[in-house]
C-alpha cells in the first residue's frame, strides 16, 4: 500500500537498506506501493520478504510475537518491543507464573522474550494505544516458526 512506503524505507532510508544489508536482497517500491524484491538466493528472498510483512504488520490480540525488552520498571513491569517501531508493556504479574517480587530478578534490557498480545485499549488521558502483553500465556505453548519477529536494528 502506498501508506506503508515510508514506513518501508525508514528514516533517511535506513530501514531499507538495513533489510539489503542483512538479506543480500535488492528491493525496489513503486509509487503505487508495490515492492519488488530480487535476491540471489531464495533465503535471501524469504528473508527479505518476512522482514517487509513485519514492518506491515498490525497488532493481533492472541497473536504470539518474539520480542525484545526495551525498558524494565522493577515495580511494573516490562517494556517489550513486540513489533518495530511498536512496544507493550509486561505486567509484573504476567512474566511468570510464580510469584515475582522484581522484574530485574527475572528480565534484562536486551533480552528476547515470547509474550502473548492480550489486550489493545486507549489511554483516556492521552488517547494513545495501550499493548498488555504477557509472558505467562505462552510459558506451555510450544514455539513457532511463525511468531513475528521485531527488527533488528538498535
Amino acid at each position: 500500500p502506498v501508506d506503508a512506503i515510508g514506513l518501508i524505507i525508514g528514516k533517511g532510508g535506513e530501514t531499507i537498506r538495513s533489510i539489503t544489508e542483512e538479506t543480500g536482497a535488492e528491493i525496489n517500491i513503486e509509487d503505487d506501493g508495490t515492492v519488488t524484491i530480487a535476491c540471489s538466493s531464495n533465503d535471501g528472498t524469504h528473508a527479505a520478504l518476512n522482514a517487509i510483512r513485519t514492518l506491515l504488520a498490525k497488532p493481533e490480540v492472541g497473536t504470539t510475537y518474539l520480542g525484545k525488552v526495551r525498558d524494565i520498571r522493577d515495580e511494573l513491569g516490562a517494556f517489550v518491543e513486540f513489533l518495530p517501531k511498536t512496544d507493550g508493556l509486561v505486567h509484573i504479574s504476567e512474566i511468570s507464573k510464580e510469584r515475582v517480587a522484581k522484574v530485574s530478578d527475572k528480565l534484562k534490557i536486551g533480552d528476547r522474550v515470547r509474550v502473548k498480545l492480550v489486550d489493545v485499549r486507549k489511554d483516556p488521558r492521552t488517547g494513545k494505544t495501550r499493548f498488555a502483553l504477557s509472558m505467562k500465556a505462552v510459558e506451555n505453548e510450544p514455539e513457532t516458526a511463525a511468531e513475528a519477529v521485531p527488527g533488528t536494528e538498535g
